[in-house]
């Protein structure tokens, strides 16, 4: 590997300097081995080196300059299949870029955009059936939550609607230039077998915002928000969000908009 790559504060680089590590968040995705991968803030390749060499059909997203022009460097099979896509992950159509057909997503997720990563990638959920990677351990530890457990918020809800969520490993900081100062954590979405919300898509997200947004209040009072009749006999209605699964918040859903509209 020939020069290297000055970590920015400004675009949350932390990049992995430990190789086994790097190799096992590569083989999170083995077990769809024929689908193409997208690697989102690829660095220094630390993880697209071992992608590569296990056979992979790889196509990388990185916003910085210089990562670009090492990675050109370093990998020129990439470079030379314009498999470099300099762009800003968030503001990418995937289908542009991967075409029509499914395919995976892994990186060493950036800390301070990671929670927008999942929310764009759930966009595209009919296209990813896999998505892994690292990102802050306690950000991690909320995608993955259960309910009954204070790391569940918004984002646990949203995406387990659609995805079976995996707290695979933690990364301590000695590993990473420069050392984050906290712990990190390595996940595995795996798209479950949902097709049909069983709600109105858009307010299920409302309904799940709303009662996060007040999340020490009860159900009765927090939804009172955007649904000013709701009865205070509601199944539900002395639960708190972090304690209510996906199907209760789906089963809300609905009688909310029964109650807008009957």
């Amino acid at each position: 590997m020939t020069g290297k790559v000055k970590p920015k504060k400004a675009l949350g680089q932390h990049f992995l300097t430990d190789l086994n590590v790097a190799e096992r968040i590569a083989r999170t995705l083995d077990s769809a081995p024929e689908l193409p991968v997208l690697e989102v803030g690829p660095g220094m390749g630390v993880l697209t080196q071992f992608l590569l060499s296990h056979g992979r059909d790889v196509k990388v997203v990185e916003l910085d300059t210089e990562s670009v022009d090492y990675l050109k460097a370093n990998f020129p099979q990439l470079g030379e299949n314009n498999r470099i896509i300099e762009a800003d992950f968030l503001r990418l159509n995937l289908r542009e870029v991967m075409g029509d057909g499914e395919f995976a997503v892994i990186g060493n997720y950036p800390y301070n955009i990671s929670s927008q990563i999942f929310f764009h990638i759930l966009d595209f959920r009919e296209q990813i059936p896999f998505c892994s990677g690292m990102l802050q351990r306690e950000v991690a530890e909320r995608l993955a939550a259960i309910p009954g457990t204070k790391a569940r918020g918004i984002l646990s809800v949203l995406l387990q609607m659609w995805y079976d969520v995996q707290y695979l490993f933690t990364v301590s900081e000695g590993v990473f230039n420069p050392p984050p100062k906290v712990k990190s954590g390595v996940i595995k979405l795996t798209r479950n077998g949902r097709i049909d919300p069983g709600c109105d898509l858009d307010l299920f997200k409302k309904v799940v915002k709303t009662t996060f947004g007040q999340r020490r209040k009860t159900i009765r009072n927090s939804i009172r928000a955007i649904a000013p009749d709701f009865p205070t006999t509601h199944p539900l209605a002395g639960m708190r969000p972090e304690q209510l699964t996906v199907e209760q918040f789906i089963s809300l859903t609905n009688d909310v908009n029964a109650l807008r509209w009957g």
